[in-house]
């Protein structure tokens, strides 16, 4: 455990209900695929935005994350989403665009 972190900062956590949870010494991938989400999410949503609340930054990531899980292609699936249906084969005819997160990225599907 880090030094740096002590009971009192669990405390904090556990006033909002959140359980904290300790990765085991020495184990420096333990946690990496939850890293990797999180840098995934500020460099593509929270880094471009002026969160306003709490409240705010809840409905921008279940936004967010609906779109990473649903419709974002990713590299180790084959650029494919990880549950979504919406893939596109190449090549395509003509496709729709929806914008999320006001524009700040967007989603294709194929046109009816």
């Amino acid at each position: 455990m880090d030094a740096r972190f002590t009971d009192s900062f669990d405390e904090v956590f556990a006033g909002d209900d959140i359980h904290v949870l300790k990765i085991s010494p020495r184990s420096p991938r333990a946690n990496a695929f939850a890293e990797r989400w999180v840098r995934t999410a500020r460099a593509e949503c929270t880094d471009r935005l002026l969160i306003f609340d709490e409240r705010h930054l809840r409905t921008v990531l279940d936004e967010y994350a609906d779109h990473y899980k649903r419709h974002r292609p990713h590299r180790s699936l084959g650029l494919r989403a990880p549950t979504g249906s919406d893939v596109i084969p190449l090549p395509v005819g003509r496709t729709e665009r929806r914008h999320v997160l006001g524009g700040l990225t967007s989603e294709y599907r194929r046109a009816a």
